[in-house]
């Protein structure tokens, strides 16, 4: 066996030596094969990254910043990973210039930011902080000076702790106040920022916050209290919305960020993709759907029997503001099977031997990315969607040099771009993509323990290093196609 093998070896290297001249141009046709047919997108689709203010600013008593949600949590013993805080994070409030010109060099058509309220408005409300919203144009006239778009997002988390010392979002009156400092950022950088985000995914700082305890402000409510806390934030977003319009400078859109629950059917066939769409309205009915639908489904509210949200049809009115875009922030899919139940669908469990990333929920599903944008254009009629958040973490280990060669993050990406670009191709009216996240940053309860970003962070000297995931990633956007 051995010596059969041995003289298949010897002729096969013996063949491919005597073609080895041929192969450069071989090499060549390949290439020249491969860039004829790319993956394109359409000319101006937007790439962009993301980051979140309290995950990436530090200098958390500077400049007349008050203390946040997160400050107090984060210092709260056995909150986060190793007692990790975002007092420093990747100390972006000082070197945000340098870190514009990473994002010239990737090549980014856009940038994604969030708004720290506690720096405008240390106590929530009141008088505001001139040297907060100072900060946040100077970061704004960087970007467009490298020819750089901002998205700003005005709530990702850091809601000011003096409100929720008053009750947070279990009180009315703070969808009052994020109203009042809406119009105030509006009113101060609309003149050159022309798309805001109210707010980063509902679904997360509601239910990790206030739900399971995992997450600032760290409460476990009763099903009833944290319904009537999701209403406030629903509230709130429409308040916000009329807030910037009566604000903002002509050509503003508004829109939000959210991480719906991406409904995939489980196999691609009538049935499972009916259910699918199905799930889409009523697996995001409290929050999502009510935005953009002003009611609560049948079935959420039947599903949540006494513990229903307490709500007046003036407030739905309210919620349903209209907006100009819809941002959707996609990890995973959430496989979707027909049923004969009354709903018309269920939810299909991940098995236990499904492939994950570094964290454990972040189960790759690449399909998500073309049917959570089309089921959600076709559900709710959006005409302009954005990918505001997608990426994967990973274990980021550098080698000796310094580098980092993230290979499982660039299947990711270009697995889920693949998927994006189907999407794009059949028409879905998807305008932009956010990967998240730009650099490594404070990965909330993970702390730095869990890494996304596409720049690796030494977070001892602050140095920014590419991996091998932004060099990837600037060919797609060179290219405007999955590279």
């Amino acid at each position: 066996m051995s010596t059969r093998f041995s003289r298949r070896t010897f002729a096969q290297l013996a063949a491919a030596s005597a073609l080895a001249p041929a192969l450069p141009s071989f090499a060549a046709k390949l290439d020249s094969s491969q860039s004829s047919t790319p993956l394109s997108f359409p000319k101006g689709f937007l790439w962009g990254s993301a980051t979140a203010s309290y995950q990436v600013e530090g200098a958390v008593k500077e400049d007349g910043r008050g203390p946040s949600i997160w400050d107090t949590f984060s210092h709260t013993p056995g909150k986060t990973h190793n007692g990790d805080t975002g007092d420093v994070a990747n100390n972006h409030y000082h070197l945000f210039q340098a870190d514009i010109a990473l994002m010239k060099d990737l090549g980014l058509k856009t940038y994604r930011f969030s708004i720290g309220w506690p720096r405008l408005f240390p106590t929530g409300s009141g008088a505001a902080n001139p040297r907060g919203i100072d900060f946040y144009s100077r970061l704004v006239d960087g970007l467009l000076a490298a020819g750089i778009q901002p998205y700003c997002t005005l709530y990702h988390w850091d809601l000011p702790q003096a409100l929720e010392d008053k009750g947070g979002w279990q009180s009315r009156d703070t969808a009052d106040h994020f109203a009042a400092y809406a119009g105030y950022v509006a009113d101060h950088l609309s003149d050159r920022v022309k798309h805001f985000m109210t707010f980063n995914e509902m679904h997360s700082f509601i239910d990790l916050g206030y739900g399971n305890g995992i997450h600032a402000p760290g409460l476990k409510l009763a099903p009833a209290a944290l319904n009537q806390a999701r209403h406030h934030v629903v509230l709130a977003h429409g308040l916000a919305v009329q807030a910037i319009r009566a604000h903002a400078k002509p050509g503003v859109k508004v829109g939000l960020a959210e991480n719906i629950t991406c409904t995939v059917p489980v196999i691609d066939t009538p049935e499972h993709v009916h259910a699918a769409t199905i799930a889409m309205r009523e697996e995001n009915a409290g929050y999502l759907n009510v935005i953009l639908e002003g009611r609560y489904t049948d079935l959420f509210l039947s599903r949540q029997g006494a513990a229903a949200p307490k709500f007046t049809a003036a407030e739905l009115k309210t919620i349903a503001s209209p907006i100009d875009f819809v941002g959707i922030n996609c990890y995973t899919a959430d496989f979707v099977r027909a049923s004969t139940s009354p709903a018309g669908y269920a939810m299909v469990p991940y098995p236990e031997s499904y492939p994950h990333m570094l964290s454990p929920w972040l189960r790759p599903g690449p399909e998500a990315l073309y049917w959570a944008p089309k089921i959600a254009a076709s559900v709710w009629n959006i005409k302009e969607i954005y990918i505001t958040e997608n990426g994967a973490s990973s274990s980021d280990i550098p080698t000796a040099e310094g580098a980092v060669y993230d290979t499982d993050r660039v299947c990711y990406l270009r697995n889920y771009l693949t998927q994006l670009h189907r999407a794009v191709s059949e028409g879905v009216p998807v305008r932009g993509y956010f990967v998240w996240s730009f650099m490594d940053n404070y990965e909330w309860a993970d702390g730095y323990g869990t890494r996304f970003g596409i720049h690796y962070v030494d977070f001892a000297t602050q140095k920014r290093t590419p991996k091998l995931s932004a060099h990837y990633y600037r060919q797609v956007i060179a290219r405007n196609a999955v590279a």
